[in-house]
């Protein structure tokens, strides 16, 4: 006969969020321990960089230019083209640069992070460290999950760049929009903590990337077929993770920091 417990129809689903936050507690106790994985971490940094630059960069240039020439037809409708540079420059910063690193983190990195770990754990290896005393979630997750953040405000940053930089060519040259109108909207309407936010938004759904990963690897449902459903489920739970940390991260900063000028 079944519990009350496991008869509950979101038992399932509140169990498993319970022990990634588990996870996630641990990982953030295990980061201040001794010894740290320098150079694990170095390895997995090089190794996300290298499977996630040039698709951000790609993905990154698209996206400002959608922006710019969306933002620059609707305030041209409106009369109010000096000030596409304001809106598709903080369009770009606050939500779609942390959201494209974000998503090609998850995608890229951690997806290779889940399937490592998920490999491991069906040889058995994580249950020997285990055996050895060696602590899997010092020696294997911290590095990962700590390489993640690292790349996540990186990559941020250029795309924020690359993403500001598509959006200026596309509404200057294709627009026929004034270079000198775009910059100054964008100095008269900016501030750095717009930078900030975009910052923290990147570090966070790296962390977040990085947690949903490495839980999903230690936790295949078994053989080389759960690894590969373990990818995919770690995929889709980030993005959904990522979307709503997104709004709620929007929205608070939205009401606490007040606009420039206002």
């Amino acid at each position: 006969m079944s519990s009350p417990t496991s008869s509950f129809p979101g038992a399932g689903a509140l169990r498993e969020t319970g022990r990634l936050f588990a996870l996630g507690l641990d990982v953030t106790r295990s980061t201040i321990k001794r010894p740290f994985q320098l150079r694990e971490f170095i390895q997995q940094s090089w190794f996300i960089v290298s499977v996630t630059i040039l698709p951000t960069a790609l993905v990154s240039i698209p996206f400002g230019a959608v922006i710019a020439l969306q933002l620059g037809s609707l305030t041209r409708q409106i009369g109010a083209q000096s000030f596409t540079g304001a809106a598709s420059v903080l369009a770009i910063i606050q939500q779609a640069s942390p959201i494209v690193t974000a998503l090609l983190i998850a995608g890229a990195g951690g997806s290779a992070i889940c399937a490592d770990l998920g490999s491991r754990t069906i040889r058995e290896e994580i249950d020997a460290m285990e055996v050895l005393g060696v602590s899997p979630i010092q020696r294997l997750v911290v590095p990962r999950v700590l390489a993640a953040m690292l790349i996540s405000v990186l990559l941020n940053g250029m795309v924020s760049v690359v993403g500001v930089m598509g959006g200026y060519f596309f509404n200057v040259i294709l627009q026929d929009g004034t270079p000198g109108a775009y910059l100054a909207s964008f100095s008269a309407l900016a501030q750095l903590p717009d930078l900030w936010i975009s910052e923290i938004k990147a570090l966070i759904f790296g962390f977040i990337a990085g947690i949903v990963a490495a839980y999903r690897g230690l936790n295949p449902s078994g053989g080389p077929k759960g690894v590969g459903d373990a990818v995919n489920q770690a995929v889709v739970i980030t993005f959904l993770l990522l979307f709503f940390v997104n709004t709620v991260l929007s929205a608070i900063y939205l009401q606490v920091i007040p606009a420039k000028g206002s």
